[in-house]
Formats: C-alpha cells, sequence, structure tokens
C-alpha cells in the first residue's frame, strides 16, 4: 500500500543503528557568523631590477565545520532530535555532545549524511552543548558549538507492550507481538517501523506487518529455525506519534526459539502428521468439525494451553449450545477451534469428523502431544470445506510472504 506522509526533521532514516560520533555546524569556528580568515597577502620584495617579481599570496582559509540544526539557542528540541552539520573534511570531523552537567551523551555518527544521533532519548527540558572539531588538514578544520533545549515532558504518551517475555521459548511458528496503547496514524507508521530491530542468530529474514492500528507483528519468511536466539528493540521513547502524543519509553525482548514440532492435518486422510526437527515422529487419527460447523483450513499455531477446562457455548447459542469437560485443549483460533482429546469421539476418529470444528484426537494422544507442544508451534489444516480467515488467531504464516510483506509501511 502506498502511503503519502510529509517528511519530518526528526524522522529517523533506518531501522538499524550507525555507529559514530557528533557533529555541530556554527560558523567559523569563532562563535562569529562571518567567515574567519587566516594568513594574508605579503608584499614581495624586488630583486634589485626594477621589476615585481613577487610571490603569489597564500589562498585564505575558511574553517570548514557548522552546526546546521538545532538551531542555536532553540527550544522545545524533541528528545530524539537529530543533529546535522556541515563539513568539507567528515573523515576527520569529531562531534561530541554533553549535557547540563558537561556528561557525554553517548550516540552514533552518520559521518556520509553528516548526522548524529542519540542512542536514546534525551532528557526532557535539559540544555545540550554540541561541539563540532575538525581536525586541521590542508585547512580544512576548525570547530563550532551551538546549545539547544528540549522539550519539556509531554503529557500525552504512548505505551508500548510486548506479549513475549526475556527468557521466553516458543515454538518456530510464534510471531514477535508488540501493541500500542493508542492507535499510530498511518503516517507515523514508518517511523514506528524504522525504531524497532530485530535481531537473530543465526540470521533469518523477516519483516513487520501491521494486524490493526495498535497491533504490529514480526515474522520470519518462513518459520523461525529451530534453537534460533532473538533480540528485539522497539525505541520510541520521546518519538512525536501523532496529535501531540509522544511515546513513553524504549523495551528489548531476548527470547529463544525452540526445536522444531510442526503438526499437519489432512482432512482427506483423517491423519495428524507430527514432525520434531524434520523428522515424522507420530502419526495419529483425528476427526475435524463435521459438515454444519467445519474446522478452519490454513495454518495456525498453538496460542494457548489448558490441561482441564469445559467448553461452555450456551451463552452464545441457548438452543444448541453445550457445556462439557475437556482434558488436554490447546487454543488455534480465537473463534474457539481447540486441539483436545475427545475420547466420545475415539470410534470416529480417522475416519468420520463429527466434532464443532476442533480437532479431535483420543484421551492418551491428546495427553502425547499436550506433553510436546508449546505456544508458538504450528498446526496446518488441509482440504476442510471452510479457509481460515486472517486475524483469526496468529494468522501470520497463513498467508505467503509476499502477502505479508504489503502489512508494512517500509517500501
Amino acid at each position: 500500500m502506498n502511503i503519502s506522509r510529509v517528511r519530518r526533521p526528526w524522522r529517523i532514516a533506518a531501522a538499524g543503528l550507525i555507529a559514530g560520533a557528533v557533529l555541530l555546524s556554527s560558523g567559523c569556528g569563532h562563535g562569529d557568523k562571518s567567515p574567519s580568515w587566516q594568513g594574508g597577502a605579503d608584499q614581495a620584495q624586488g630583486d634589485g631590477t626594477g621589476t615585481d617579481d613577487a610571490s603569489p599570496s597564500p589562498s585564505p582559509t575558511l574553517s570548514t565545520v557548522a552546526v546546521v540544526s538545532p538551531a542555536a539557542d532553540a527550544t522545545g528540541v524533541t528528545a530524539i532530535t537529530e543533529i546535522k552539520y556541515t563539513s568539507e573534511d567528515p573523515e576527520n570531523t569529531s562531534v561530541t555532545v554533553t549535557d547540563a552537567s558537561g556528561d557525554e551523551v553517548k550516540g552514533t555518527l552518520d559521518k556520509d549524511d553528516k548526522v548524529w544521533r542519540p542512542e536514546k532519548a534525551l532528557a526532557y527540558g535539559t540544555k545540550y552543548t554540541v561541539t563540532v572539531n575538525g581536525t586541521a588538514s590542508e585547512g580544512k578544520g576548525g570547530t563550532a558549538s551551538s546549545t539547544f533545549t528540549t522539550m519539556a515532558k509531554p503529557s500525552k504518551i504512548v505505551r508500548v507492550t510486548s506479549f513475549l517475555g526475556d527468557g521466553q521459548k516458543v515454538g518456530v511458528g510464534m510471531p514477535l507481538i508488540i501493541k500500542f496503547s493508542r492507535a499510530i496514524p498511518a503516517s507515523y507508521r514508518d517511523d514506528v517501523e524504522r525504531r524497532m530491530t530485530v535481531t537473530a542468530t543465526p540470521a533469518q529474514e523477516g519483516s513487520w506487518g501491521w494486524i490493526s492500528p495498535t497491533e504490529v507483528h514480526y515474522r520470519p519468511k518462513v518459520f523461525w529455525k529451530a534453537n534460533s536466539k532473538v533480540f528485539y528493540k522497539v525505541r520510541l521513547a520521546g518519538v512525536p506519534l501523532g496529535s501531540g502524543y509522544y511515546g513513553k519509553s524504549d523495551l528489548t525482548v531476548d527470547l529463544n526459539i525452540a526445536r522444531s514440532f510442526v503438526m499437519t492435518v489432512s482432512n482427506k486422510t483423517k491423519q495428524m502428521t507430527v514432525k520434531q526437527d524434520g523428522k515424522v515422529i507420530k502419526t495419529l487419527p483425528v476427526s475435524l468439525g463435521k459438515a454444519s460447523t467445519p474446522s478452519s483450513s490454513g495454518t495456525m499455531v498453538v496460542m494457548e494451553k489448558m490441561k482441564h477446562t469445559v467448553f461452555d457455548t450456551t451463552d452464545t447459542d441457548p438452543v444448541n449450545g453445550y457445556k462439557t469437560p475437556i482434558d488436554f485443549a490447546q487454543r488455534i483460533t480465537w473463534s474457539g477451534q481447540f486441539i483436545h482429546a475427545a475420547p466420545w469421539s475415539e470410534g470416529k476418529q480417522g475416519r468420520v469428523n463429527v466434532s464443532h470444528g476442533c480437532v479431535n484426537v483420543s484421551e492418551a494422544m491428546g495427553a502425547w502431544l499436550f506433553s510436546r507442544t508449546m505456544m508458538g508451534d504450528p498446526i496446518t489444516v488441509s482440504g476442510t470445506e471452510e479457509k481460515l480467515k486472517q486475524g483469526n488467531g496468529w494468522t501470520d504464516f497463513n498467508v505467503s510472504y509476499s502477502e505479508w510483506k504489503k502489512l508494512s509501511y517500509l517500501k
């Protein structure tokens, strides 16, 4: 989808960080707006022949560094502001930013674009000093400094939360889920994505996709590689998010991907095939949804596990609803489809569909599966009368990767 946007001066240019230092522009390095010239015209001395055999006077040199933005003595500056500077010799130019106490602020320097970016949001209501130093080399030197003051702490904030936490272990089909306390305007979503970075070990291609204005998921191109390490970071503290709202804080999550455990169900054969790390470890009979309440065909993941529960549909269907104790229930859709033990249908499993849309297995196989699965393990059902609706569960892998990438605002 193509979204037109107004470019904003505070926009962060990339999702990854670029190491470096800070550069500033002010004028001539002497606090004066006029050029500072060095050297002068030395009058040549005659050689006694009566001719003016003067040597050319040396070319004047101009200090070549300056702070472009924020403007000198600017106030109300956003906490994630970029420092822009000029330099004719950026490779030999350094930038430092210090706070009111004189402590240096950590940041990254892009020498190609001549931009310094803070590692994290600056403190609110604080005065900062920027100093750009150009090493004297072939006349390309000079020093420039400037000060600015950040905006007051905003009263309108957007909280960001992660469904997953540090140290968790999840299945290979688990998406990374980020939620916002307020809808993010479409014109700001590309900026948000650039500030959300995912690092997988080993490296794996992937993309963010917007599920709604308040929720964004990340999935790899294919299922996560077994036993991967995944680290993701969301840097939204101080970031403008529209209508006077700003991101409240940053967050990081460090998690683990477990072994590969993939379930495949065929309506044609009424069998489930279970593979662990690519090898078939079990084939078991199932009973799917009958014609009036078909199971969904598509790729889902285990979202919730309950060893013992009660299915109660009497609230939504007082006439035909039921209330039944269930063992080894594993939710795979929001609409109420589960993998679960169904001892009452064991004689039908592998032969005919009799469920209300769930994947029925025997009591013994229900216990066997329950002891081995975890949140994020994928299950793909095929050949039923109904296709899985996107969003009915964590359906991120139910579409091709090319379709998934269309949900991103980074083009």
